[in-house]
């Protein structure tokens, strides 16, 4: 079965094929178990309404020298990586524009993931290697090679770096990454499993120390990691579906959360937050140190009165620096119907979340959506779209 459909955001605001370059009003719900228990003002868009191409898998970073916000996106098959800017924190946006100046290279470079700020002028991101650039995201090096992990399988990295910034400067030296890849027979194999590391950097990403296969992160694929108020490393990982699951498209990956007190040399065992349909975490610490963390929902929902799939975005807190989650009071910043039902139902799903903190005390959320998708003439998913929310998790 197969509609057409229009992405209703919350507070019964209708988002159709024409939509303004700006912020248009929405309520994001905050829930108590099931049931609502307080609407949020809020502001939404799809950023790329207009564009009627694929925009898959949004990361954002705010660059706080120049007030302006760096979307890095993935565009069209095969995907290849774009970047685009806002200076009003997200209310309209340029042009987006390759990666790499060569077409050839951009073409060839794939999905761009891992968008990090590291200070002074700097990000990176990785596409096909790793890339820099040393002027706000303006202009891109690269790419440059990513050593494999050390089971010798490459290393796939998804989330944004960790940066200590230095005391100084301000300018990221430290960092460390998380990256994963599959052991035990590889992706389908009824032994398989995914298995996460971590190393680390001193000088910006340009080399990088021996991994550690780190072994609570068994069963772990993509890690998003916070430096909290006390000083302990959070880490919010996407976990292996479990095996009565096998067969199944990865929505069936759940989302859970260990921590580190010694800079990520060990850490605990992970606790289980939700066992499938709730994963691609983003984390966020906020001005009064609690932690926020967004993610999609792929499965969870019920069905809706025609028998479509559900998805969403949702934010949880934490305020004991990741100890404990407030679940039963999680936000829901974003839910849509699918179009369709069968073996692409899951095409209007969502593929990322990325949460920055504005200087205004907003929280900006960015996320993949393909709520428009229909097959296009090689039977694939088109058009993908980005959408965003500007909110904030308490009442002004």
């Amino acid at each position: 079965m197969v509609r057409t459909v229009s992405i209703a955001l919350l507070g019964g605001i209708m988002m159709t094929s024409v939509c303004r370059a700006d912020w248009e009003p929405t309520k994001v719900l905050q829930m108590d178990g099931e049931s609502v228990a307080a609407e949020l003002p809020a502001q939404r868009q799809i950023v790329t309404e207009t564009w009627n191409r694929v925009v898959a898998v949004p990361y954002i970073a705010y660059l706080p020298e120049k007030d302006r916000i760096c979307m890095l996106v993935s565009c069209d098959y095969p995907h290849q990586p774009m970047v685009l800017f806002s200076d009003d924190h997200g209310a309209t946006w340029g042009e987006p524009r390759p990666v790499s100046s060569d077409p050839t290279v951009n073409a060839s470079a794939g999905l761009g993931t891992a968008l990090t700020y590291l200070g002074g002028r700097r990000l990176m991101s990785v596409a096909g290697g790793r890339w820099f650039s040393e002027d706000y995201g303006d202009t891109w090096e690269g790419p440059f090679p990513i050593a494999p992990a050390s089971n010798g399988q490459s290393w796939y990295a998804w989330d944004p770096i960790l940066v200590d910034p230095d005391p100084t400067t301000g300018e990221g030296k430290h960092l460390i990454e998380a990256g994963y890849n599959w052991e035990g027979g590889g992706h389908g194999s009824p032994t398989g499993y995914q298995q996460a590391f971590i190393r680390f950097s001193n000088d910006g990403g340009r080399t990088w120390s021996e991994d550690t296969r780190v072994p609570q992160w068994h069963g772990v694929s993509e890690v998003a990691l916070l430096r909290v108020k006390n000083g302990d490393i959070v880490a919010a990982c996407r976990t292996d579906m479990a095996r009565q699951y096998l067969g199944n498209i990865d929505h069936y990956e759940g989302l859970g959360i260990c921590r580190s007190k010694d800079d990520g040399k060990t850490w605990s065992q992970v606790d289980r937050l939700y066992d499938y349909g709730r994963h691609h975490p983003c984390l966020v610490l906020l001005p009064n140190d609690n932690i926020l963390m967004t993610y999609v929902v792929r499965l969870g929902y019920p069905r809706d009165a025609e028998g479509f799939p559900q998805f969403g975005i949702e934010a949880v807190l934490s305020r004991d620096h990741g100890a404990s989650w407030d679940l039963p009071h999680r936000f829901v910043l974003a839910k849509w119907s699918g179009n369709r039902t069968g073996a692409n139902e899951w095409w209007p799903s969502s593929q990322a979340t990325s949460t920055v903190l504005l200087p205004d005390g907003y929280l900006l959320t960015a996320f993949g959506t393909g709520y428009r998708s229909q097959p296009n003439a090689q039977g694939q998913s088109v058009p993908r779209d980005v959408g965003l929310v500007r909110w904030r998790p308490d009442p002004e």
